[in-house]
């Protein structure tokens, strides 16, 4: 065998693999890596907007907590109002009614103090017709003294 036929035809098949690698092996390979390449581009890019919504989710979250708790602030402050308003009014109409009782009550003990009296007056009308009954001696005519047991009534 010639060593130089043998290199020649090495050469020659090198060359046409060389060759069919670059036409059809070499163009595939390559859009692989460019494809891999953008996908990792893609990726990269993915996180930093992800890591820039983040932030931004951050800074809305905190600011949502924020004007949450201004906002439980306000509504405590309003409800500790209102209960102090009611309190006020509850106290107010106790005293109303405290003082609507006491007028009552006096109005009632004025009423029964005049019902004693009027008793009084006829228990001592009756008494002193019996007195004067007694002195005289003689029946006293309950129709014909009426008018002078009102008048006596009147002026005791």
């Amino acid at each position: 065998m010639n060593l130089n036929a043998t290199l020649f035809a090495q050469l020659v098949v090198f060359l046409v693999l060389a060759w069919v690698t670059m036409k059809f092996v070499w163009p595939p390979l390559m859009k692989a890596i460019d494809e891999r390449a953008q996908k990792i581009a893609d990726g990269l890019a993915a996180a930093d907007k992800a890591k820039t919504d983040l932030a931004l989710a951050e800074k809305r979250a905190t600011e949502e907590l924020r004007t949450a708790r201004e906002t439980a602030a306000e509504f405590r402050t309003g409800a500790e109002k209102q209960a102090s308003q009611l309190v006020d009014e509850a106290r107010a109409e106790a005293a109303r009614i405290v003082a609507a009782a006491r007028v009552a009550a006096e109005a009632e003990a004025g009423a029964a103090a005049q019902r004693a009296k009027e008793a009084l007056r006829e228990h001592v009308a009756k008494l002193a017709v019996a007195g004067a009954e007694k002195i005289l001696r003689k029946e006293i005519n309950a129709q014909a003294h009426a008018e002078l047991l009102t008048q006596l009534k009147t002026e005791l």
